[in-house]
């Protein structure tokens, strides 16, 4: 079988190293402090390899320390209605963020693939317009993965810290009770003693950060690789624009310039493939986590309007705005590789077709066929990523919404 990772037969690109350094920048900043990078990343030395393991036990441990107390006295041990719902955004997310970080890990060998399948492309760019096409993709990449960061540690840090150290309630004048985020502790030690609080919160902001980056690192890797998609397609409709006259091509046949179009063409699709076989669980984690905490969040909302706290109100708000405007980046990546493929079919009719020799424009029928069932990101192979599903989201959450507010009336 061939293998399409392994290194070109020539490299024209000679700016290749610095644009690949560029692309996989700020996912590689992402995803080596939670030990993902030197995984996947097949240049990585042993002792890269072991670092890696190491953080990856270390993180794993931080979100068991969350999970194992918080999680079965949110099912179990609080009988307040109130109280339980309130465990279930952030025990809940904490939970799918742990699932993805299991997937993330277990689609390593997956996604190495496509980052050395995007390195391959960047290596083999002959023409100055096809490179700048790439990086203008790449920035666009690059903005979605750091609006991510800024939206979903803006809201989620502040959850962490400004909740908790702002609502300390007095039980007597003797003794304060400070909350936590996740409770549950007080059947193993006292976690109101200090230095013992001190040490469960900052292992609290610890598992934050970590929740976070696993959320934003798959985000990132969903934008770096559909950007790329993209910025190949619109090399593909450059090729395409180029098939009858062969101002580029010279000295090459129609037959070969219609054979490197469709070995770029296919190429792309089987990338496109490969990316929707590594996200498609996560995103379907990603698409019921945002449906069912984005719910929780609005009712958070209007349960704290009505009690008139100002702190908890703006919190929850940001946090809110947060996770629906990562769930939105999702959604518009998908619509992206889809609007950008359903462009290929316009591109090959707009071609001088009439102008080639023979039955050779017949051999287009094929392309603007393909074309027109363009290949999608889905969430779990369920629904697909689009616009129209990020509406259903908010939709579906707002009817939750209803269903929770009379059940808990």
């Amino acid at each position: 079988m061939h293998d399409r990772s392994r290194l070109p037969d020539k490299i024209y690109n000679v700016h290749y190293k610095n644009d690949i350094r560029y692309t996989m920048q700020l996912c590689r900043w992402i995803l080596k402090p939670i030990g993902i990078w030197h995984l996947v990343y097949d240049r990585s030395s042993q002792y890269e390899k072991l670092i890696s393991a190491t953080l990856i036990f270390a993180c794993f441990s931080v979100l068991c320390f969350v999970l194992v107390p918080s999680g079965p006295y949110t099912l179990l041990r609080e009988k307040d209605i109130n109280v339980k719902l309130k465990l279930f955004g952030p025990v809940g997310f904490c939970l799918t963020s742990a699932i993805k970080y299991c997937f993330l890990g277990m689609r390593g060998t997956a996604i190495g693939k496509c980052i050395k399948h995007v390195e391959h492309d960047w290596q083999v760019i002959q023409y100055q317009d096809h490179r700048k096409m790439m990086l203008r993709n790449v920035l666009v990449g690059r903005r979605l993965t750091t609006l991510c960061v800024i939206f979903l540690y803006t809201g989620g840090m502040s959850y962490h810290t400004i909740m908790p150290l702002s609502s300390r309630m007095k039980a007597n004048d003797n003794y304060t009770n400070r909350p936590l985020v996740y409770p549950g502790y007080d059947i193993y030690f006292d976690p109101q003693a200090s230095p013992v609080y001190e040490i469960v919160f900052c292992l609290h902001c610890l598992s934050a950060i970590i929740q976070y980056s696993i959320t934003t690192a798959v985000c990132s890797l969903a934008a770096i690789f559909a950007t790329h998609a993209c910025g190949q397609v619109q090399i593909l409709m450059t090729l395409l624009d180029d098939l009858v006259d062969g101002k580029k091509n010279k000295n090459t046949t129609v037959d070969k310039r219609l054979t490197l179009i469709t070995r770029h063409h296919v190429r792309v699709l089987r990338f496109t493939a490969d990316v929707e076989e590594v996200l498609h669980e996560i995103c379907l984690m990603e698409l019921v986590a945002a449906t069912l905490i984005i719910c929780l969040l609005e009712y958070y909302c209007m349960m704290e309007w009505e009690n008139s706290d100002a702190v908890a109100i703006f919190t929850y708000f940001i946090l809110l705005i947060s996770l629906t405007f990562n769930i939105l980046i999702f959604c518009y990546i998908g619509e992206l590789i889809v609007e950008e493929y359903s462009k290929i079919a316009s591109a090959a009719y707009e071609v001088n077709w009439y102008d080639l020799p023979g039955h050779k424009a017949l051999d287009l029928v094929l392309i603007i066929t393909i074309s027109h069932y363009p290949p999608k990101l889905t969430a779990g192979k369920f629904c697909d990523l689009s616009l129209n599903t990020f509406s259903t989201v908010l939709k579906t959450s707002v009817v939750y919404l209803n269903l929770l507010r009379t059940v808990t009336q």
